[in-house]
């Protein structure tokens, strides 16, 4: 089955992933009312559909004030958006999700989907954020970094290390990246990671954004690292089909 972004970021914070804080609308009331309550000065108004691309397709938009939230909210709230994975009909925006600002400065990507090819999770990894992943897969393969996970021994810190180098995270930061991606904390019975997520939820792929802000240092402990991406579709369920 298909899960709306709120709903693949609810399962993340479930195993101890950080996520920016945000709350599903059905309605312009409610878009209004989750500003007050997340407070701050801006707030990200996103369409919920079954499609990636829905910041350059209208879907995504930010606020600066609750009247704008409002603006936003009755723009994309019944709007028909087209993606470039909608198809020309489009999908209907039935909800939508309000979520806390960031000043970003730095976006990273990882995601994990499963490889045909290898029968394995792989482990795929960007500096150049998730935004245009499909380009760049399709220009610039060579800035995807990706590990074929060994299904027993699952995702080693050698591996995780690795790749967070090759993405650019700084070398006091690889603790928190590897946090992220494979480690169990001390004293915790959840998982923290996406991989964790990955096998326990037996998913086909989940992807995630990282975010570096402007307002606080460079680290994934002050949640500016590796929340889930912002133009992605959350799936659940086998691979599909070629």
């Amino acid at each position: 089955m298909n899960v709306h972004e709120y709903q693949g970021k609810e399962i993340l914070r479930k195993y101890g992933v950080a996520t920016p804080r945000g709350i599903p609308c059905f309605s312009v009331t409610e878009a209004e009312d989750a500003s007050r309550e997340l407070g701050g000065k801006a707030w990200v108004v996103k369409a919920q559909i079954h499609a990636g691309g829905r910041g350059k397709g209208g879907g995504v938009k930010l606020a600066r004030s609750t009247d704008e939230v409002r603006e936003h909210a009755s723009r994309i709230l019944g709007m028909t958006l087209v993606t470039h994975q909608t198809g020309p009909e489009g999908r209907l925006v039935k909800r939508l999700l309000v979520e806390e600002g960031a000043d970003i400065c730095k976006e990273l990507y990882v995601g994990m989907v499963v490889d045909r090819a290898t029968q394995r999770v792989t482990l795929m990894a960007s500096s150049e954020g998730g935004m245009d992943i499909e380009e760049v897969a399709a220009s610039t393969p060579d800035k995807i970094y990706k590990v074929a996970i060994d299904p027993k021994a699952g995702l080693t810190d050698a591996q995780a290390d690795d790749v967070a180098r090759k993405i650019g995270v700084p070398e006091p930061s690889l603790p928190e990246a590897r946090k992220f991606t494979r480690r169990i904390p001390p004293k915790s019975k959840l998982p923290s990671s996406i991989f964790r997520t990955f096998r326990s939820m037996a998913t086909s792929a989940v992807s995630s954004t990282a975010r570096g802000s402007r307002w606080r240092p460079w680290t994934p402990s002050n949640s500016t690292v590796l929340s889930p991406r912002t133009s992605s579709m959350w799936e659940v369920g086998p691979p599909p089909k070629k």
